[in-house]
């Protein structure tokens, strides 16, 4: 059981799995978060135009 234990306390693979997560896990909270901004900024700049744009009397 000793030999075990010090085997897995040796172990690094858990460890890099684990930063992968966490870095992986960073970037999707960064994309969702700049997605945001952009889509509201362009609902303004949508909404902008379609103010200005007038129809034609028939």
């Amino acid at each position: 059981m000793k030999k075990f234990t010090l085997r897995f306390l040796r172990d690094n693979k858990g460890v890099t799995a684990i930063e992968y997560g966490l870095i992986a896990g960073l970037i999707v909270l960064v994309i969702a978060a700049s997605v945001t901004t952009i889509g509201g900024n362009l609902k303004t700049v949508l909404t902008a135009i379609a103010g200005q744009i007038t129809v034609p009397a028939a």
